[in-house]
């Protein structure tokens, strides 16, 4: 058996980049540009965020291969980006699409996997996923078929209706019966096959990757992740993240 990962990273990160500053976007291997880069490329610590997530998965010795799925113009960008940072032996870069869904099918296509191999689907812009909740989900997977990570909801959770004035509360829905969806989300290669074949030939277009299992009435289990394995979406995540970056001195 073996592990392979995939990082759909062809997301154009429009909240993101309108907000941030071109030099904050800037690496050592882009060319000057008035137009800011998606939120994958912006650094931590001097380093993309694309490369944290690359190392915190080429750091966990059960991972075989890590495939990245980019648009076809980022291709150079990020194979150079992988070259730069040694990670040459344990990352692919591959051409993605316009959805997530199909950056992950195409970057699936791509592996030399068996059956029961297990792949993982984790977000570009998660840099702060640690190895343990990496090798919890792995194990995860290989005693349930599917697997994904997440988190209990503190707050309260309020169901609402649209209006034109606004929303307005439906019902309340209890906490323990919530939880908020991170990644890697991980899969058996032949059951993450299966209902990725099933969705296409149905036109449906999931939110997750455990949005097809669901539809497919495929059981997945939910693995305890971590307030630090956040998605970085806003400008202030970014400072946010720095702060977890210092602390683990990563």
């Amino acid at each position: 058996m073996q592990v392979y990962v995939i990082i759909p990273a062809a997301g154009l990160g429009t909240r993101m980049s309108a907000s941030v500053p071109v030099a904050l976007n800037a690496t050592p291997n882009a060319a000057s540009s008035s137009t800011p880069a998606p939120k994958q490329f912006l650094q931590l610590r001097g380093i993309p965020i694309l490369v944290h997530t690359l190392r915190a998965f080429a750091a966990v010795a059960t991972v075989q291969r890590i495939h990245v799925a980019v648009r076809a113009h980022e291709i150079d960008r990020v194979q150079a980006q992988v070259h730069e940072y040694a990670l040459d032996t344990r990352a692919t870069v591959v051409a993605g699409g316009d959805t997530r869904q199909e950056s992950v099918g195409a970057a699936l296509r791509s592996l030399r996997a068996s059956d029961d191999d297990i792949v993982l689907v984790h977000d570009a812009v998660r840099p702060l996923i640690d190895p343990a909740t990496i090798e919890r989900t792995i194990e995860a997977v290989i005693k349930h078929g599917a697997a994904i990570v997440g988190v209990p909801a503190i707050d309260t959770i309020k169901q609402v209706e649209r209006t034109a004035e606004g929303a307005i509360i439906g019902t309340t829905i209890p906490r323990e019966r919530i939880v908020l969806a991170q990644t890697p989300q991980g899969f058996r290669c032949d059951l993450l096959r299966r209902i990725f074949r099933e969705a296409e030939a149905d036109g449906f277009l999931g939110t997750d990757e455990a949005s097809l299992a669901e539809r497919a009435g495929v059981p997945v289990a939910v693995v305890l992740g971590s307030p630090r394995n956040f998605k970085i979406t806003q400008p202030g995540d970014l400072e946010l993240a720095e702060f977890y970056l210092q602390q683990s001195k990563r």
